[in-house]
């Protein structure tokens, strides 16, 4: 009678990409799970940083599903209006001192079309919480039981701060998430227990490297990361190579630094098509193109996990395999 091998030690690393990036790693996950039947809930450690911590939080919920960013009987409007009133909340008029006092010169990611170019942070971060309850329930008032690492960036001590670590403050899941997703000049920075934080994506956009505080190798490490393409699409925005060429530079280190720590683990990144780019990049922050860029990324997908390389990494790692028991 044949039984199941156990897949591979698997480590899930979700880069930072604003909203249309998380809508990208949502539909990414669903069509590997899809293809393959892997639960990336299943994974020994995740790694999330910005939007990749919402749905790192989404993932280790239980809650991920073909639904995880539209609901049922909702529009492409719908679903726009709801995720807008929860992630841009207004706060009380400020400034941008704030970042100046502690030397930030961080990228513009616009909200919608109404955010002025240099504009004091006008949302409050804590809106992605928000938004990140409304998903999950109670769940983001404590912390998962599995592995999980939320990365935001600490303003008083110019340093990273992995949640979910030794080295890091206790928080809830959507302080955390908030925190780690706290563009610069978009959000405001979240105070935690006397602390400021603000997006972990201004270090980098994915933060790879932390996957080897994991006590035993792993065998396979997946990156979905939106913002770290090498596919440059005609017509972009100037900023939209900018953001990739940052994020691809810090990610082939942090690469680099898992074959150099563990030369067995094999390392598979997924980044957007040039077609799926054209929805998703123009403005990351953009909750009205969160849909379209689900839908682009999950037809994208197919012909991207289908390529042979891709997918015999898959099949390896995420596919249980059959073989004869013993003695019968």
């Amino acid at each position: 009678m044949p039984i199941l091998s156990l897949v591979s030690k698997v480590g899930l690393v979700l880069g930072g990409g604003g909203i249309t990036g998380a809508a990208y790693e949502l539909a990414a996950l669903m069509a590997i799970h899809m293809a393959t039947s892997w639960d990336p809930n299943s994974s020994e450690v995740i790694i999330g940083t910005s939007a990749g911590s919402f749905v790192a939080g989404t993932v280790r919920s239980g809650r991920l599903s073909i639904d995880s960013l539209a609901r049922r009987d909702e529009s492409q409007e719908d679903v726009a209006n709801r995720i807008r009133s929860a992630v841009y909340r207004r706060r009380r008029p400020g400034g941008v001192r704030r970042w100046i006092k502690h030397g930030l010169v961080p990228g513009l990611r616009r909200p919608g079309v109404s955010l002025i170019l240099g504009s004091p942070a006008p949302f409050d971060a804590a809106g992605i919480g928000d938004w990140l309850t409304e998903e999950v329930g109670d769940f983001a008032v404590g912390w998962p039981d599995d592995p999980t690492v939320i990365v935001a960036y600490e303003l008083e001590s110019k340093r990273r701060v992995a949640f979910g670590t030794l080295d890091a403050p206790d928080v809830a899941l959507r302080d955390a998430v908030s925190a780690s997703s706290a563009v610069p000049l978009v959000f405001a920075p979240l105070e935690l227990n006397g602390k400021h934080y603000v997006d972990g994506g201004i270090v980098s956009g994915t933060h790879a490297d932390l996957v080897l505080a994991s006590e035993v190798p792993l065998d396979f490490v997946l990156i979905i990361a939106p913002m770290a393409s090498n596919e440059i699409r005609d017509g972009g925005r100037f900023y939209e190579s900018v953001f990739d060429r940052v994020g691809r530079a810090a990610l082939d280190e942090e690469v680099a630094m898992i074959h150099e720590a563990w030369p067995d683990t094999e390392v598979l990144t997924i980044t957007p098509s040039v077609d799926v780019q054209a929805l998703m990049h123009p403005n990351p922050m953009s909750a009205t193109a969160a849909v379209p860029s689900f839908i682009k990324t999950l037809s994208s997908l197919r012909t991207k996990l289908a390529r042979p390389a891709v997918w015999n990494m898959l099949r390896k790692h995420l596919t249980p395999t059959s073989h004869p028991a013993r003695g019968k």
